[in-house]
């Protein structure tokens, strides 16, 4: 083996490493990844039977995965659960990644449903983000990876609130990036396109049923993590995640025109698609 390779192996062997949202989708693909490399991970959900579900999933590798229920929407919970892993050793990264999905016509949203996404999307970041950073400071590393998603880099159509939220967790983590560099801390922002998640079947409630029609084009959850991965190893400050998302963070650098287009072309979809605009002449 090259000592390229052999790097690249040993890359994320001996982290500590914290993931939120842990217990399905892009943060088990994460921990699953990880474990696999030798790091040692934090996992953490809202739901007690999920994340024992995704702790038992990853049993052989035995004290290197702790779980804990977690819901980051409590900023003094965060802060005591990130302070006591830090308390355990330095924490190498943290995977702040718990969200919400959200697809509908803005006519149909209530100021409830902003609340509600932008307390998990953004505050739940937010939250994770002011209890590390200090920790960080004082060991004098780490680096921060923030969940945006490609709805933060284009404007998906029929989803405005969601993109809102997505939006601010590419922003602030953007600023964030420049701040951090003088603590020696990296920031990185994924933001996916189509993965095999929850989020397609679960409503801002967390009860199951179909909420939005799948991509053809999803990948999975360890493919994703895989990307992602791969994207941190290259010290990418924003790291789009599938291939639509490739393309639109592309097109943005490159085609403006390519971006319109395309989001033209969604919206007219989605316009007639009963799933995004249901109630739409409701709206009161």
């Amino acid at each position: 083996m090259n000592r390229a390779a052999q790097s690249n192996e040993d890359f994320f062997k001996g982290k500590k490493v914290i993931i939120t949202g842990a217990s399905t989708g892009i943060g088990l693909g994460l921990s699953r990844a990880l474990l696999a490399r030798g790091a040692e991970v934090y996992m953490s959900s809202r739901t007690p039977q999920n994340i024992a579900a995704a702790a038992e999933s990853l049993r052989q590798y035995g004290a290197m995965v702790n779980a804990q229920v977690l819901d980051v929407r409590d900023q003094k919970a965060v802060q005591d659960y990130i302070e006591y892993v830090g308390s355990r050793g330095p924490i190498d990264y943290i995977f702040c990644n718990a969200g919400v999905g959200f697809g509908q016509a803005f006519t149909v949203t209530k100021r409830e449903d902003w609340n509600t996404v932008f307390d998990v999307n953004l505050f739940g970041v937010v939250n994770c983000v002011h209890a590390v950073v200090p920790i960080m400071i004082k060991q004098g590393h780490g680096h921060i990876v923030n969940t945006s998603s490609v709805c933060g880099i284009v404007p998906l159509p029929y989803q405005t609130v969601y993109a809102a939220s997505k939006y601010a967790v590419l922003g602030f983590g953007e600023d964030l990036r420049h701040e951090m560099a003088f603590h020696n801390i990296k920031v990185s922002t994924i933001c996916p396109g189509a993965v095999d998640t929850m989020i397609f079947y679960r409503s801002l409630d967390y009860k199951i049923h179909q909420e939005l029609p799948k991509p053809p084009e999803c990948i999975s959850i360890d493919e994703a993590a895989q990307e992602i991965l791969t994207g941190i190893q290259a010290g990418q400050p924003i790291i789009p995640v599938q291939d639509f998302a490739r393309k639109m963070l592309q097109a943005l650098r490159t085609d403006s025109n390519e971006v319109e287009e395309t989001m033209q072309m969604l919206a007219k979809q989605r316009q007639a698609d009963p799933i995004y605009r249901a109630s739409e002449n409701t709206w009161e």
